[in-house]
C-alpha cells in the first residue's frame, strides 16, 4: 500500500499555501526530512520535509497551485513497494472513448481522494462531491474531466427526476448569509482598453484575506493626535550611531514600540482580543508588539516579543535583523505569530498625513505613524507672549476594536503614549 502525505498544519491561522517549487521527482528515493516543496503560506517561505524514507511513487501538485492544509501532494512507498507496482497494478482500465466515464460512487465513501489544488477548486466551483467522482487518472487520481463528467451527469439526473443528486446545504442565518454576500460580477473591463490580469497570490492574497476579514468583523473607532518629537530626534541622531555599530538601526519606530509597550502595560484593555463565540475577552499578560513591514509584495508583520523587557538598544538591533529577513523571505513562521498590538508606519515611504490602519485581527488595537515634518507651532508663556517656532510634528492615528475599547480609552492610551515621546527623560522614566 502507498502512503499519502498531506499538507500539514504549518501555524497558527495558516490555512493554505502556494507551491513555490517542487524539490524531487517521481521516482527519487528520499530520507525522512530531507526537504521536498517549497511552500510560501501566510508571508513566509518555508520549505517541507519528507515525513518517510521511502520512494515517491505520486506528485499531485506543481508550482503555483494554491494548497490547503490536508490535501494529498505526494504519496509514498511503503516498505518496499515499487514504483513500477504503484502504477500498474493500482492503475485502472483506460474508459472507452465516448461510453465509459466516471461514474457516481456510493454517498458513504469517507477518505482522503487524491486530486490536484485545481482539480479541488474545479470541484468546489460546480457544487461537485469529490468523494463521489469515480477517478481515471494514474493510481486513483481524479481529473479535472471526471469532475466535469460528475457535474455533468448530475445536470442530466436533475432534469430528468427534477430533484438535484447532491446533498442539500444547511440554512444560513440571515445576519451570516448577509456577511458572505457575494460581490456583484466584475464588467469586461477590456471593452474599454487592453487589460492585464495578474494573478492574486502569496503575500497579497493573505492581505486580502486577512484585510478582508479584519474589516468584515471588527468595528473600528480611530483618534488622531500629533506628537512634538523635536526633543527625542536630537536623541536619536546623537545616538544612531553607536546602535549601528552593534547591528541595529535606531529610527522612530523603535521609541514607538518601547512607548507602545509601555502604555499597553499601563491600558492592559488594549492588549485583548475578543472571543464572541464564547462571551469572554482574553486578555493577555505578555506584551508582543509587531511592525507591519513591506515586502514590495504586500505587508508583513514580524513581532518583538516581550517589547515591555527590552532596552531601546536590543529592540533596535531585533526590529533591524527580522525586516532584514522579512524582505529577503527569511522570516520563520513563528516570528510572525503572537502579536497583541501592531504599529504600521507609512512615514518611511513619504505617507505625509493622518492614515486610519485597520486592525491587525485578531488584536483591538493598531497605532498608524505618518512622516514627522518640521512645521511652525505656536508656544506661550504665562504672561501671555507667544512665539511662532519650528518643531518636528509626528502624526499618530489609533484604530481600536469598539466592542471592547471606547473613545475615553483612546483618548487616555494616545495622551500616555504622545508624552512619552515627546521628553526623552519621561520616556526613561516610563520604561
Amino acid at each position: 500500500m502507498s502512503r499519502s502525505f498531506k499538507l500539514p498544519d504549518l501555524g497558527e491561522g495558516i490555512h493554505e499555501g502556494e507551491v513555490i517549487a517542487v524539490l524531487v521527482s517521481v521516482g527519487d528515493e528520499v530520507n525522512e526530512g530531507d526537504p521536498i516543496l517549497e511552500v510560501e503560506t501566510d508571508k513566509a517561505s518555508v520549505e517541507i520535509p519528507s515525513p518517510y524514507t521511502a520512494k515517491i511513487l505520486q506528485i499531485m501538485v506543481k508550482p503555483g497551485d494554491v494548497i490547503k492544509v490536508g490535501d494529498v501532494m505526494m504519496t509514498f512507498s511503503n516498505g518496499g513497494e515499487d514504483l513500477a507496482e504503484a502504477t500498474t497494478e493500482k492503475k485502472p482500465a483506460e474508459p472507452a472513448a465516448t461510453t465509459a466515464a466516471p461514474e457516481m460512487l456510493p454517498a458513504g465513501k469517507k477518505g482522503p481522494v487524491p486530486a490536484s489544488p485545481s482539480t479541488r477548486r474545479l470541484a468546489r466551483e460546480l457544487g461537485v462531491d469529490i468523494q463521489r467522482v469515480s477517478p481515471t487518472g494514474k493510481a486513483g487520481l481524479v481529473t479535472a474531466e471526471d469532475v466535469r463528467y460528475f457535474a455533468g451527469k448530475n445536470e442530466a439526473a436533475e432534469e430528468e427526476t427534477g430533484e438535484p443528486l447532491t446533498a442539500p446545504t444547511a440554512a444560513v442565518p440571515l445576519e451570516k448569509a448577509a456577511a458572505a454576500a457575494e460581490a456583484p460580477p466584475l464588467p469586461d473591463f477590456s471593452k474599454w482598453g487592453s487589460v492585464q490580469r495578474l494573478p492574486l497570490r502569496s503575500i497579497r492574497r493573505a492581505t486580502a484575506k486577512q484585510m478582508a476579514l479584519a474589516w468584515s468583523q471588527i468595528p473600528h473607532v480611530n483618534s488622531q493626535d500629533e506628537v512634538d518629537v523635536t526633543r527625542l530626534e536630537d536623541f536619536r541622531r546623537r545616538q544612531k550611531s553607536l546602535i549601528e555599530s552593534q547591528g541595529g538601526k535606531l529610527t522612530l519606530t523603535v521609541f514607538a514600540v518601547k512607548a507602545a509597550a509601555a502604555a499597553l502595560r499601563k491600558f492592559p484593555n488594549f492588549n485583548v482580543s475578543l472571543d464572541p463565540d464564547k462571551g469572554e475577552i482574553i486578555r493577555k499578560d505578555y506584551y508582543h508588539v509587531g511592525v507591519a513591514t513591506d515586502t514590495g509584495d504586500g505587508l508583513v508583520v514580524p513581532v518583538i516579543r516581550d517589547a515591555d523587557r527590552k532596552s531601546i538598544t536590543e529592540i533596535a538591533i531585533e526590529l533591524s535583523e527580522l525586516v532584514q529577513r522579512t524582505r529577503s523571505r527569511k522570516i520563520g513562521l513563528e516570528e510572525l505569530q503572537g502579536g497583541t498590538f501592531t504599529i504600521t508606519n507609512i512615514g518611511a515611504a513619504g505617507g505625509r498625513g493622518h492614515m486610519a490602519p485597520i486592525i491587525n485581527y485578531p488584536e483591538a488595537a493598531i497605532l498608524g505613524m505618518g512622516l514627522a515634518r518640521m512645521q511652525p507651532v505656536v508656544t506661550g508663556n504665562n504672561d501671555g507672549e507667544y512665539d511662532i517656532v519650528p518643531r518636528l510634528i509626528l502624526p499618530v492615528v489609533l484604530a481600536i476594536d469598539h466592542r471592547v475599547l471606547d473613545g475615553v480609552d483612546s483618548a487616555k492610551f494616545l495622551d500616555f503614549f504622545r508624552r512619552t515621546m515627546e521628553d526623552p527623560e519621561r520616556f526613561l522614566l516610563s520604561i
